[in-house]
This record gives structure tokens, sequence and C-alpha cells, in this order.
């Protein structure tokens, strides 16, 4: 099932975050992992990703660097720096407040009205 793409708009950067967390990756491996590790429910288009990530870039919380494959072809890593590291713990407790917060009105829901 398909998220509604506003509820993955508030988490993208969380997401993103996390990804790096596991080590440097470039543009399309995070696309590839995160569509593969949500099992196709967050699929970001190059247009959404790199926008956070440059703005990731111009907080700190994320540094650049290009590689040179063994094909020959350039592509430019992203890795997580020790500032991005603290705004993913943060943005976790966040997220899980909210999560709680969430799941405490559903728990309470009674019933639609018919």
């Amino acid at each position: 099932m398909k998220a509604d793409k506003s509820l993955l708009s508030g988490s993208t950067t969380l997401l993103v975050l996390a990804l790096l967390s596991r080590g440097d990756k470039y543009g399309y491996e995070m696309i590839a992992e995160l569509d593969a590790r949500s099992d196709h429910t967050f699929t970001l288009k190059e247009g959404t990703l790199y926008p956070i990530l440059h703005g990731l870039e111009r907080e700190g919380a994320v540094k650049s660097y290009t590689r040179e494959t063994p094909a020959g072809r350039v592509r430019k890593y992203y890795h997580i720096t020790k500032k991005g590291l603290r705004l993913l713990e943060e943005q976790k407790k966040e997220w899980t407040v909210f999560t709680e917060k969430v799941n405490a009105v559903l728990a309470g829901a009674e019933p639609a009205m018919a």
C-alpha cells in the first residue's frame, strides 16, 4: 500500500539521515534502498531527495564528496556528520513522541456513525 505523500513529506529528512547513518551513499543508492527497505512504500524522486540533501549539507548535517567508479563514472556520495547524527537522534525522539500521540488518539477512536 502506498503511503499518502503528505504523510511522507514530514519524515523524509529523518529517513534520509537514517539511511546515511548506516554508511555513505550516492543519491540513486538512497532512493533504491529506501524503496526496498520500506517494501516499496516510500518512493522518493530525485527532485525530492536532492533538495533535502543540499539543505542538510548547508546545515552541516551531511558532507558530499565525489568518487570515480571502476567504470570511470564519477558519483557524488553523501556522508553524515556528527551534527547530522545528533539531528537524527533528535528527529527520532520527535518521531517517537509523535507516533505515540497519534496511536493514543487512534486507540481511543470511536467507530464512525453510519
